[in-house]
């Protein structure tokens, strides 16, 4: 499947049943741990729980601008795709990510013998109980979780910037604050 087939796919069946509640820190490394379910391809009934992290890196350097990094997404093993074209492919439809480091990490890829709903529910449930506010649970194909969870750090990112404005302002006011303010 080609790269714009897989965003496709992605965009129209990537769910977001829970984001992590805070809003990425605005000065320092963010952590956005996940879990994704999907409808196992090879097991029809079961679901496959991919559950993993990404951290996403304020840059140490200025980098030029709309120039993301995208580092353990494995975009190359799965289709075949390298991290730059996937860059260059979002960015050509208009689809800009800040110019920081977002590191994937997987912790774990399971089966699990049971319905994508019930599996659906018994996350949220578990989720609850443990009071985890951190942790974003999507749904969405098999075949495209990388496309998935950048839609997730996407909204994550979108939802921050109107802080994230207000505070670079307010510490730009107080490292100024014998000049214009």
């Amino acid at each position: 499947m080609d790269i714009e087939a897989l965003w496709k796919k992605a965009v129209s069946q990537t769910e977001i049943h829970r984001m992590r509640l805070q809003d990425l820190a605005t000065f320092e490394d963010t952590l956005v741990p996940y879990t994704f379910l999907s409808e196992s391809s090879l097991n029809k009934g079961d679901t496959v729980v991919r559950q993993g992290k990404v951290l996403i890196q304020k840059p140490a350097l200025l980098l030029p601008g709309n120039s993301p990094q995208f580092e353990g997404f494995d975009f190359e093993l799965d289709n075949g795709l390298s991290e730059r074209s996937v860059s260059t492919f979002l960015y050509m439809r208009g689809i800009q990510f800040p110019s920081m480091r977002y590191r994937h990490e997987i912790a774990s890829i399971d089966l699990i013998e049971k319905s994508l709903q019930e599996s659906i529910d018994h996350y949220k449930d578990l989720m609850a109980r443990h009071e985890d506010i951190q942790t974003g649970l999507l749904i969405g194909p098999e075949d495209t979780w990388q496309f998935s969870l950048l839609i997730l750090v996407g909204a994550l990112v979108a939802r921050s910037s109107g802080s994230d404005i207000q505070k670079i302002l307010d510490k730009w006011k107080q490292d100024n604050s014998g000049g214009l303010f």
